[in-house]
């Protein structure tokens, strides 16, 4: 998945600095988007998770 994608993702989203992982989980069912892609986005970008009980992102 490219980074365009992605981000275009979080803007429709209306997520800017923090994400709550049931978002994340919904962002990744709708867009197709891998979670792992996810996490590495956040990352990268200063995005902090919150409330990942799973530790599917770290």
């Amino acid at each position: 998945m490219d980074e365009a994608t992605i981000r275009k993702a979080f803007d429709e989203m209306g997520i800017e600095n923090e994400l709550q992982c049931p978002q994340a989980e919904a962002m990744a069912a709708k867009y197709g988007i891998p979670k792992r892609e996810i996490g590495e986005y956040c990352d990268s970008h200063g995005v902090k998770i919150r409330g990942c009980q799973l530790g599917c992102f770290r």
